[in-house]
Formats: C-alpha cells, sequence, structure tokens
C-alpha cells in the first residue's frame, strides 16, 4: 500500500520534474506510569507522505498526512507551484539511482502485535521489582513500515520494530534509572530493570558535596548514549564537516586506540528502515577505527559537495533542515558486544563493576542530562549529571555525591591515553523518538571535567 502511495504521487508529477517521495507509516503504542500506577495508555496511528520535487533547476519539499488521492493531489499541486518560487539549486545533486537495499533492518511481528496488556505486564514487574519505592517512567512499541520512490527508477520498501523502556525508581529523594532498547519486546525484562533502578535510588541517599574539578570517572551506558548523540549530531556529520564546523579531522589519530567508533544500521537491534530519506540503501559505516577518525556520514548533497567522487553514505534525513546527515545507529565497539543490563550489586551491574574496580579515586556517573554544545569545533559540552553519582575511592563505591555541572570537551575525553577501560557489553540505549538508537559500553576515562555544583 504504502509503494502504491509513493507511485500514484509520482505519476502526478508534470513532465519534466524529478521527483521523490517517501512514505511512512509509524504505529506508536505507549504505556506511561507515575506514583508506581499506569495512568495513561495512548497509542498513535501517523502515514506521512513527503515529496521532494527538482524543477527548472529548482527544489522544494512538501508533506502531508492526509494520504487519499484528494489529499495527494493536493501535495503534488502545492509542492510543484512552490518550487517555482524557490530559489535556484546549484547544488541539486540529483537523484538515488536503483539499487538494492543490504538489509531487511530489525523486525520482530511479535512486537507489531504486542498489546496494553503486554506492556502493563512489564510495568507491573518493575513497580513490584522495585520493592515499594516510588517509580514512573515508560514501556512503548513502535512498528514503523514505509516505501520510497523516485522517477530515476528507484523503489525500495522496509519495515522495523522497536522496544524501549525507561523508569526510575526513588527513596528520598534520591532517583535511580534503568532504560533499554530492543527491537523485540519479548527481550525487555520490567524485573530486571526495576531491581537495578531501586538499587540505585536506595544506594544515593543522603549524598555529599564534593569540590568542582577533574576525576576520574566510569560512566554508566546512559550517559555514553549522550557522547554518542553528540558526536553523531555534530562530530561525524558531513554537513559540518563541510562547514569547518566538525572536529573530525580524518585519517588523524583523535581518539584512544581503543575506540571504534561504527553507525550499524543493519545489526539486527538497529532503529529505522534500511534506507535513507533519499532512498539510498543503509550500511555499515566505520567512522573511526583504532582510534582514527576514518568517514564522515553523506547524503546526496554533502556527497556531491566534496569534489572528490564520494558517495551518499545512506544518512539523509526525513527532515528538510540545517542539520545534515546524522549517524542513528551509532556506537562504540565493545569486547563481548550487545548484551543487556544485569543487576549485579548495590549500584553498578557486572561490566561497570569491573571498571569500577580499576578506579583508586574517582566518580561514577550514570547519566547526563540537559546538554548543550558550546563549542562545534572542539565539540566542547556543558551539562548535568542526573540519576545518580557516587564516590569511588580504591576499586569501591563508598558514598552518593550531589549533582554536578560540567564542561567537557567529548573529543577530548576520549583521546589518547584517557580510555582507561571499556565495558564488557555495549547495552542499546532508547532515543526519545524511537528513531535513533545507541550501542554504549560503560567507559573508563582518565579525566571528566566538572565545574561546579547541579545550581551553578
Amino acid at each position: 500500500m504504502s509503494l502504491d502511495i509513493a507511485e500514484l504521487v509520482l505519476s502526478l508529477l508534470p513532465d519534466g520534474a524529478e521527483g521523490e517521495v517517501s512514505v511512512d507509516r509509524q504505529e506508536l503504542a505507549l504505556t506511561r506510569f507515575a506514583n508506581s500506577f499506569i495512568h495513561q495508555n495512548v497509542a498513535d496511528v501517523t502515514t506521512e507522505v513527503r515529496l521532494r520535487v527538482h524543477a527548472d533547476g529548482r527544489t522544494l519539499a512538501g508533506s502531508t498526512t492526509v494520504a487519499n488521492e484528494d489529499g495527494l493531489r493536493a501535495l503534488v499541486a502545492r509542492t510543484v507551484e512552490g518550487s517555482r518560487l524557490a530559489p535556484r539549486d546549484p547544488h541539486w545533486p540529483g537523484l538515488s539511482a536503483p539499487a538494492a537495499l543490504r538489509g531487511n533492518g530489525a523486525f520482530d511481528p511479535a512486537t507489531v502485535d504486542a498489546s496494553p496488556a503486554d506492556r502493563a505486564a512489564r510495568v507491573a514487574s518493575f513497580v513490584d521489582s522495585a520493592g515499594g519505592f516510588e517509580t514512573a517512567g515508560y514501556c512503548r512499541t513502535l512498528h514503523w513500515s514505509g516505501a520510497f520512490a523516485n522517477s530515476a527508477g528507484q523503489s525500495v520498501t522496509g519495515a522495523s520494530t522497536e522496544a524501549a523502556m525507561d523508569g526510575i525508581a526513588r527513596a528520598d529523594g534520591a532517583d535511580g534509572v534503568a532504560r533499554i532498547a530492543s527491537a523485540a519486546l519479548s527481550t525487555i525484562d520490567g524485573a530486571v530493570l526495576g531491581a537495578r533502578a531501586a538499587a540505585k535510588a536506595r544506594a544515593g541517599i543522603d549524598p555529599v558535596e564534593l569540590p568542582p574539578g577533574r576525576y576520574e570517572v566510569v560512566l554508566e551506558p546512559q550517559a555514553v548514549a549522550d557522547i554518542l548523540q553528540n558526536l553523531a549530531a555534530h562530530g561525524f556529520n558531513g554537513k559540518a564537516y563541510q562547514e569547518r564546523r566538525s572536529f573530525a579531522v580524518l585519517g588523524e589519530q583523535q581518539f584512544d586506540s581503543s575506540i571504534t567508533l561504527v553507525d550499524d544500521p543493519l545489526d539486527g537491534t538497529a532503529a529505522g528502515l534500511p534506507y535513507d530519506a533519499e532512498g539510498t540503501p543503509k550500511r555499515r559505516l566505520a567512522l573511526a577505527e583504532a582510534g582514527v577518525s576514518r568517514a564522515v556520514t553523506h547524503d546526496r548533497r554533502t556527497a556531491a559537495l566534496t569534489g572528490d567522487g564520494a558517495e551518499s553514505t545512506g544518512h539523509a534525513l526525513s527532515s528538510i533542515g540545517p542539520w545534515g546527515p546524522i549517524a542513528h545507529n551509532l556506537g562504540i565497539v565493545a569486547p563481548m558486544g550487545g548484551s543487556p543490563a544485569e543487576v549485579a550489586g548495590p549500584v553498578a551491574d557486572s561490566s561497570v563493576a569491573a571498571l569500577v574496580a580499576g578506579v583508586r579515586h574517582g566518580l561514577l556517573v550514570t547519566d547526563f542530562w540537559y546538554t548543550r554544545v558550546l563549542d562545534p569545533k572542539t565539540l566542547a559540552i556543558t551539562g548535568l549529571t542526573r540519576n545518580g553519582v557516587w564516590l569511588i575511592e580504591d576499586g569501591e563505591v563508598t558514598r552518593p555525591v550531589r549533582n554536578f555541572r560540567f564542561t567537557q570537551a567529548y573529543g577530548q575525553a576520549l583521546g589518547s591515553g584517557n580510555v582507561l577501560g571499556i565495558g564488557a557489553y555495549a547495552v542499546p540505549q532508547p532515543n526519545a523518538w524511537g528513531s535513533a538508537r545507541w550501542s554504549a559500553p560503560a567507559l573508563h576515562l582518565a579525566s571528566w571535567n566538572f565545574t561546579g555544583g547541579a545550581s551553578g
């Protein structure tokens, strides 16, 4: 059906116009809980049709969620008419040529059919395993299906599923968090997550305040996910690289030799469809290997602007705007690959605990939030810790610490000699809207710059 819609839209274009059409149907179901009770079950089904037209040297894009014939005819009419008023587009890269998909993406039929009761069962397990602590969070499932067609003959379809759970437990003002993402709801264990969140909340009661400064740190997967998200959006973004806003220097050793960064949209757990918004098949892309920056992401426009014969890497975004191509399934390669987090101790899972054992004096950090870019050229970021910070002394977590504000160049933190350890497992971390997933192991870093308390 989605491909039929795309082909119908193309058939409505006037002679001489080039066009590409994406049709995306997203079925999102969400179960929210607060005060340890489910308070909301919502489901939303949206079909969005996006059209990009290039005619007489001008380019314009439009979209609609009215997918009947009248709505599609209106979309074509206003997009074609608007293109006549658009400025000339001297860098139009042309349309994607016909190419076969390299994989089918992550898809689980049972997750498509998941019911509110299936999600509620996981919420109940989370709440029960939290041992009476106040809990809040969500469990969600997403079924994304779509089709793409263009007037150059490219035609592809795809589907993916996503399940995620994110919850906190609260004890005497201390919050503990646990979250995970997967292609299949069946792999998410609410009891494991609830017990982990409660253990962290219990261990966070009555924190002490420490002075700002540089501390050796162990960052849990939740915090590492923020590093990956910023590396994807600002560091290895082909548009930022061309505009010299990126810190990336291809061919240069910019990270510790233990760091290999890979965007892999076809690994069986990735989020999204197996092709991008321009119909280019997605593929595995190593952005950094053994610490050496190797590649940046490209859509067709940024690839054409390189002038060196570069091709799209399959990272065109569905929205037309200033962002440029962004990796949505970026991960740090972990020694043992991917695995769900375990409950193994009052604060840290087993993979994190092994890193903590190697710290003489430092901090264990659960999560970052409200992070903002101060300088994209160095990827200097400011933000806050959240959901638990603890002092580590002689390889043991000894006491909870109040939240910090930090200012840190992310690339520098991962620089040569600064990465003292990588967790054995990468834990898939959800994106807010289900369109991205970060494969994040814990990291043991030599230095992180904390500039003050959470209030300033």
